[in-house]
């Protein structure tokens, strides 16, 4: 590491090494540490959506029963130590400096081979601070898939399963059933899991896969009641509100009506239909970035506007299926803005507008940018008091973008 690097700089290159699945470096790693992860008491939770959601909800009622709670969660949108929140705080970054620094002294020797990759190293490093701060409860999200994520080799009060889609099938497999088959990897012999509706093929998956190995399975239902208010937009966040509530009490643990009206009330998740006024705009931004992800969002804009169009601004990862999510997304807008993700896996925005999805003559004609901020500019330059809200979407990147301008105070070029 150069003398001007900072030990989180030296993390982040290391996402260069890419994805390996296995779990043999992280086991040699935790090793290392002492292993934290066997001193922690997790909830675990895997999906395709609705993971994130979640954890936040069940992070935010264990708080309000007064549990002193650790939180792990991926990616971040802002600041790296989104990822890692002890009783719902941001650990402090010299404490993520002190852990980093040990794991580069731990694999300072270690051969190529031997090198974890980036989400190992961030998956031990939050093993180790949050066995370090003395968390009674960690709630903890899987990163990619299950059986084979670094996530998997936590102790567990009790696992959670949300809605599986297919997504990631370069890694996880091409069907709905091969992608339950490894998410199901997360459950361990009579330890419970709770189950929130899925499709027939991967109900039946993860039925057989509880159990062959013996684990107690409870399939929702119901969505937590409409009479009860909840801090997270959509009818789909009770459905994940019913998993958080059941995944807590499956652990064993039981809050009272007030605890769970509270954790319910409180709880905050930003990048998820998350309402902002910026620049005189309104500006809604959603991290929707699959197929499944995108029709919820059209479902929860409907519950939320009604027939109110949206100026959509749209920007997605090139393993995605742009073409097909902004097919669902053209009914509700205005007008449209392609722009780039600040990754290098971005998909290229004119290669969106040349695509199918605008080949008719029924949608708006997309406009592209070459940034995002650009397209805010754009945007901003309206002045009618009646302009739509403007729906920002396509991936967790965009909406990270989105809200490192806003909350940097980032001025918008206006447009003449």
């Amino acid at each position: 590491m150069s003398s001007d690097s900072t030990p989180l700089d030296w993390l982040m290159a290391t996402q260069s090494r890419g994805v390996h699945p296995g779990l043999e470096r992280m086991e040699r790693l935790l090793v290392a540490l002492e292993n934290p992860e066997k001193r922690l008491r997790c909830l675990h939770v895997a999906g395709t959506n609705g993971k994130g959601s979640v954890c936040a909800i069940a992070d935010s009622i264990l708080r309000s029963m007064g549990i002193r709670t650790g939180l792990y969660t991926s990616p971040h949108l802002v600041e790296f130590s989104e990822r890692i929140r002890i009783n719902g705080e941001n650990i402090a970054d010299a404490k993520i400096d002190e852990g980093i620094e040990r794991l580069r002294e731990i694999t300072k020797e270690w051969s190529e081979e031997e090198q974890p990759t980036f989400f190992e190293l961030v998956t031990a490093l939050a093993f180790d601070l949050l066995d370090r701060e003395g968390c009674e409860v960690v709630v903890l999200e899987t990163g990619l898939g299950g059986r084979l994520d670094a996530t998997n080799m936590a102790s567990k009060l009790a696992c959670a399963i949300t809605p599986i889609a297919l997504d990631h099938s370069e890694w996880l497999g091409e069907t709905l059933g091969e992608i339950a088959r490894e998410k199901a990897g997360i459950l361990r012999e009579g330890i419970p899991v709770v189950i929130a509706p899925q499709q027939l093929e991967v109900s039946e998956v993860l039925a057989e896969k509880a159990r062959v190995i013996g684990a107690p399975c409870e399939w929702i239902t119901t969505p937590i009641s409409a009479d009860i208010p909840l801090g997270l937009a959509g009818s789909h966040q009770r459905w994940n509100a019913a998993v958080a509530r059941s995944l807590i009490r499956a652990a064993g643990f039981e809050p009272t009506s007030c605890d769970l009206a509270r954790g319910l009330c409180e709880v905050s998740w930003p990048g998820r239909f998350q309402k902002l006024i910026a620049h005189g705009m309104e500006l809604i931004l959603d991290g929707a970035h699959n197929l499944h992800a995108v029709r919820q969002l059209v479902i929860t804009w409907r519950e939320e506007y009604g027939v109110r169009p949206c100026r959509l601004i749209f920007g997605a990862l090139a393993d995605k299926d742009p073409d097909a999510m902004l097919s669902e997304l053209m009914p509700l807008a205005s007008e449209v803005c392609l722009v780039p993700v600040a990754s290098p896996r971005s998909t290229d925005p004119w290669k969106i507008a040349a695509g199918e999805c605008f080949s008719g003559c029924s949608h708006p004609i997309p406009k592209v940018f070459g940034s995002l901020r650009e397209a805010l500019g754009e945007l901003r330059g309206h002045d009618s008091d009646s302009e739509a809200p403007v729906l920002l979407t396509g991936s967790l990147f965009l909406v990270g973008e989105a809200l490192s301008l806003v909350s940097g105070g980032e001025v918008m070029p206006r447009s003449q």
